[in-house]
């Protein structure tokens, strides 16, 4: 039970990267005809997953409160709290052609929860002294960034105009916070190792916010959705280029950065083949999809092993 004590909160962006690669199939089933299977196979593990860090952290607030109070004080760590709330809206939108139900339960929940979050943080960084330049990170798109997968399930439960707000909100803090990343990243001293995985994270805003104005605008390929998709491609071939750095790296729990967003380039990859029907992207498509799902195994195996080691739940 001690152990507990130690279960990092950003242990939830697994929560993300199960859920993403979820989509990622479902989507692959739908534009290349796949097994279906596949993503329902994933989308259970995902649910047992969610269940399975749900109860483990409540565990944790209700044995070792005052250690999730330090991480929700932490100036970095706090923002990987909103990955749960992230997290609940994937799994909701893998969820509705299911049990459209239990989608809209577990969206209503995640997107009121995000919306709490993204308040909060934003107060702590206005209002609190103590945040400094060291503590920019790439996690920050987290919490506010973050609401911009929001509208990927509202349109689908009628919620559109919700969808539009949280949308907003996300393109623009995308904008403004990734200024101040850059700034900390090129005139300040460099991420640690442990958060050089984050970098990742910068593809997701613009290839979850060309899926999500897909969703809002019933599918305009239109100068934004162009603008927002060859972003993410530029920062997937940037960070590509750095494929020495990041596999010298030893394993943290923050290599689940690396999944998310590549699952999300993949979605927004496939929509684009879709659109032009053009057979760059069908590979592309084909070989990202083969890509994020070899990584997520190795990223599974690894969390797995780090576990059962009790490498898992050490102190920082």
């Amino acid at each position: 039970m001690s152990a507990i004590r130690y279960l990092p909160v950003a242990t939830f962006a697994t929560l993300m990267g199960s859920a993403g690669l979820t989509l990622a199939w479902e989507k692959a089933a739908e534009v290349f005809a796949l097994p279906l299977i596949v993503s329902q196979l994933l989308l259970a593990f995902t649910a047992l997953l969610l269940v399975l860090l749900g109860s483990t952290y409540l565990l944790k607030f209700l044995n070792h409160r005052e250690a999730v109070c330090e991480e929700f004080n932490h100036p970095i760590k706090i923002s990987f709290f909103p990955a749960f709330s992230i997290g609940l809206m994937l799994i909701a939108t893998a969820l509705h052609r299911y049990f459209p139900e239990v989608s809209l339960l577990l969206w209503s929940v995640g997107a009121a929860v995000q919306l709490v979050l993204t308040l909060t943080l934003m107060n702590v960084w206005i209002h609190q002294t103590r945040t400094q330049v060291n503590h920019t990170t790439p996690a920050w798109f987290i919490p506010i960034v973050g609401n911009i997968i929001a509208p990927i399930e509202a349109v689908a439960l009628g919620f559109t105009e919700i969808g539009w707000f949280y949308f907003s909100i996300g393109l623009v803090y995308w904008l403004v916070l990734k200024v101040l990343v850059f700034n900390r990243v090129l005139y300040h001293d460099p991420l640690p190792q442990n958060l050089l995985p984050t970098l990742f994270i910068l593809i997701a805003p613009p290839a979850v916010g060309f899926i999500a104005y897909q969703r809002l605008t019933g599918g305009a390929f239109d100068a934004l959705a162009h603008v927002l998709y060859y972003t993410a491609l530029f920062l997937v071939i940037l960070l590509l280029t750095q494929f020495g750095r990041f596999a010298r790296l030893p394993f943290f729990i923050s290599w689940w950065a690396y999944s998310f967003p590549l699952a999300a380039f993949t979605i927004a990859t496939m929509l684009m083949y879709q659109h032009t029907q053009s057979l760059l992207f069908e590979w592309l498509s084909i070989a990202l999809l083969v890509l994020v799902s070899l990584l997520i195994s190795m990223l599974a195996w690894r969390t797995l092993r780090a576990a059962l080691s009790g490498n898992l739940f050490k102190p920082d």
